[in-house]
């Protein structure tokens, strides 16, 4: 099976989405558009409207895709369903409708475990209980494919799902074409080896290696999306579209097997342990490296959980100074802001930013860049309006002054036993009438 990456993050680019859809002859194509303080802010947008919650580009996204992939038969998964997978499906079956054209939408739920979770359990990253590092607004679980295979068994053009594990998102439609078992460890290392290469879309193309004069990558401005070329004992090749930039090469290929792996001989996924040590990348062709050599363990009893909470507001202002002497007049407001500031008891960053000259120091146009993060969205106005006065209390000469003040999502981590988390699917049906 051929199977390609269309997404890596939230705001990636459209376009080579829609070019592996047309041209590469895909089985399925999967859009990776979750990371941890993504689906955390998606609770915070549900929380002010229950119809929001899913990925904010939906529609920007399968407005153009959609239409190309059901015209080729191409399965769509992805979990843009974020915070709320179900108005996600909602917004896709308008969207096949509004296009005329027919489809099943599956929608996979249950990763939403804040009703369950015990706020006493530790945080992975310090130990301290949850409850305790501020109020708590959202608990994802990280699904596995053992939670989408029954929505590929429905006969579903697009797949939506909140938060999945990123290989996993492409393990489960590998596992459902080849007929593989989620027991069967040596598979399941393969295919989680091929989404952990194709989960951040760019990156393996050359996106996350370009280095000019050190690592060049050509074409960078038309990089196209990886895909892979599956057998049903694994082994895979990870290709590209000829004609669009960027490579495909052992380095990239290298780079990505190492991305996010902090222990290469136990990487705890929902399926299954993987051991990276045995793992080779073969240059086969131009554009063209086999993987493989991945080994299995049993999967975890339980379940990894991003953790939202309340974090405070984050204050982030600037001005800009210009002309002879301008580093040290954007250095001197820095100076005012911090000790206008003193005794507020908020720790503030403040950074001269801009181009370096041949000796070594800022020249022309500077930016002073204040942040802050303060417990309330008072306190963090306060350090912008103390940048704002600079335009006549500060350094002569300063201007475009720019402020904001938002709230920030924490995030932690713990783990839940996998048998307290329930998954669903439900079925949307768009008849191709136009609304």
């Amino acid at each position: 099976m051929r199977i390609g990456s269309g997404a890596g993050f939230a705001g990636d680019r459209i376009e080579p989405a829609v070019q592996l859809a047309e041209r590469a002859e895909l089985d399925d194509l999967v859009l990776e558009c979750l990371a941890e303080r993504t689906i955390a802010l998606g609770q915070q947008r549900r929380l002010r409207d229950p119809a929001l919650g899913h990925d904010p580009r939906l529609r920007a996204r399968f407005r153009p895709l959609l239409p190309v992939a059901v015209a080729n038969g191409v399965r769509v998964v992805t979990n843009m369903g974020s915070a709320n997978p179900l108005a996600a499906g909602e917004v896709t079956r308008d969207l096949l409708v509004g296009s005329g054209l027919r489809g099943r939408i599956a929608v996979v739920t249950g990763d939403d475990v804040l009703d369950r979770l015990d706020l006493r359990r530790p945080a992975l990253e310090d130990g301290v209980a949850l409850a305790d590092h501020g109020e708590v607004v959202s608990a994802n679980a990280y699904l596995g494919a053992d939670a989408l295979l029954p929505a590929l068994d429905t006969g579903a053009d697009v797949v939506l799902t909140g938060r999945v594990a990123d290989p996993s998102l492409f393990l489960a439609p590998m596992a459902h074409r080849l007929g593989w078992d989620l027991d069967e460890w040596p598979r399941v290392a393969a295919g989680t080896l091929v989404g952990h290469v194709l989960e951040c879309a760019g990156q393996v193309t050359g996106g996350y290696v370009a280095d000019p004069g050190v690592k060049d990558v050509p074409d960078l401005a038309d990089l196209g999306f990886p895909y892979a070329e599956v057998e049903s004992d694994g082994s895979a090749v990870v290709g590209k579209l000829p004609g669009t930039g960027g490579v495909v090469s052992t380095a990239t290929v290298r780079e990505q097997l190492l991305y996010e792996v902090t222990d290469p001989t136990g990487y705890r996924t929902p399926d299954v342990v993987l051991d990276f040590r045995e793992v080779r990348a073969d240059q086969v062709a131009a554009d063209r490296v086999r993987i493989g050599g991945a080994v299995g363990r049993p999967r975890p009893a339980d379940l990894k959980v991003s953790v939202g909470y309340r974090a405070g507001h984050r204050a982030e202002c600037g001005i800009t100074y210009a002309g002879p002497n301008a580093a040290r007049r954007a250095r001197l407001a820095a100076d005012v802001v911090t000790t206008r500031l003193r005794g507020t008891g908020l720790r503030i960053r403040a950074d001269v930013l801009g181009a370096l000259g041949e000796s070594g120091e800022l020249t022309g146009e500077c930016r002073l860049r204040v942040a802050a993060l303060a417990p309330d969205p008072e306190a963090a106005d306060l350090v912008c309006h103390e940048v704002e006065s600079l335009y006549t209390n500060g350094p002569a000469g300063g201007g475009g002054v720019r402020t904001d003040v938002r709230e920030v999502i924490g995030i932690v981590s713990t783990l839940i036993p996998r048998a307290e988390v329930d998954t669903r699917v439900t079925v949307l049906e768009a008849d191709g009438a136009a609304a």
